[in-house]
């Protein structure tokens, strides 16, 4: 029965996140769990911050058929798609379903003749068939994925059901490895400033900027173009102009990133790309949405990073002494911790 498969990949891949895996070694893992059971010839799955869906980390099931500068110009055509297109079954548009999981051939024909993404970019590789889905648990994105077949054999309805019965998983698995600390080296000093082009292609960057690049890109090739075509697509589609997300670096400290399109000058088309290290705001939102707590013991957490008091917090929040007391007791379980000095270590580490 696909149900006892299905819950034997939910285990496992539960199992990945509590030993402590990076996301590229969880998202090669559980690749290959999904593969046992749905047959593909290629995979990729990201990584995302749920707060912007720009995607942050890519991991491939093997290497894309694409390579050198060819793999720039490809995956910045596919965050043009996938961001500011009209594609059918956009991971945006994947979570606004009950189901976040979609298979191509059940898109209408006529979004399926003009997509980029799938003639463009997917066929010219035999890539015909695509079933993909967002990973999602308690209303957030943490991570986005598509796997691929080759013509002659689309995926089965089963083989749809039992992707999707395994992407809340994938999604607590994602997040899981969110919070896990491995860096390796000092925070970047920032901000470093790139100025990027319409699409995100590098056009000059501060002495700052050209080192820190040159350390992401020796870590992990393509980590960083991959997270600036995405963000800056974003922020070409915005109607503010501007889009941000948060990654990590070459030593796995957490940065931000943020685009901003430029209105005056000789090209208004470019971007300004600036990348700072995250604050302890920044780091303990994500943290925060990562461990799973409420809105309200969010708004208790950021006080207690601020330095309040039980009185403080709770004339800022308008609530009682007694509340917060209850909200801090879910956050101590929640985060694992028993006192807000632990609480404030484990979120600003």
């Amino acid at each position: 029965m696909w149900e006892e498969r299905a819950e034997r990949a939910r285990r496992d891949i539960a199992a990945m996140a509590t030993g402590g895996m990076d996301l590229p070694g969880l998202y090669a893992s559980a690749l290959a769990v999904v593969q046992r059971e749905v047959p593909f010839e290629q995979g990729c799955w990201a990584a995302v911050d749920p707060a912007s869906m720009v995607m942050t980390s890519i991991t491939n099931w093997q290497p894309w058929p694409v390579g050198g500068h060819q793999f720039e110009e490809y995956f910045l055509r596919f965050a043009q798609s996938e961001y500011t297109g009209r594609e059918p079954n956009t991971f945006v548009e994947l979570l606004r379903r009950p189901q976040p999981i979609a298979r191509i051939s059940d898109a209408p024909h006529r979004e399926v003749v003009r997509s980029v993404r799938i003639n463009d970019l997917l066929k010219p590789l035999g890539l015909d068939h695509e079933l993909r889905a967002a990973f999602r648990v308690d209303d957030l994105c943490w991570g986005v994925g598509s796997i691929f077949r080759e013509g002659g054999r689309d995926f089965t309805d089963r083989e749809v059901e039992f992707l999707g019965a395994v992407t809340a998983t994938l999604a607590s698995a994602t997040r899981a490895a969110v919070r896990v600390a491995h860096p390796t080296g000092p925070a970047a000093v920032g901000p470093v400033i790139v100025l990027a082009g319409l699409h995100g292609d590098l056009r000059a960057a501060t002495p700052a900027a050209a080192s820190w690049l040159a350390g992401v890109e020796d870590a992990a090739p393509g980590r960083f173009s991959q997270t600036l075509y995405s963000v800056v697509a974003q922020a070409h589609a915005a109607a503010s102009g501007t889009a941000r997300a948060r990654m990590r670096d070459a030593s796995n400290n957490w940065v931000v990133l943020q685009a901003s399109r430029l209105i005056t000058g000789d090209d208004p088309d470019q971007m300004v790309v600036t990348v700072e290290p995250a604050t302890t705001h920044d780091l303990a939102a994500l943290l925060l949405m990562a461990f799973g707590v409420t809105a309200r013991e969010r708004d208790v957490c950021l006080e207690v990073l601020a330095g309040s008091s039980t009185a403080e917090i709770a004339g800022h929040l308008f609530i009682s002494p007694h509340t917060v007391h209850d909200h801090l007791k879910s956050l101590f379980e929640k985060v694992g911790v028993g006192s807000r000095g632990e609480l404030v270590a484990r979120l600003t580490a």
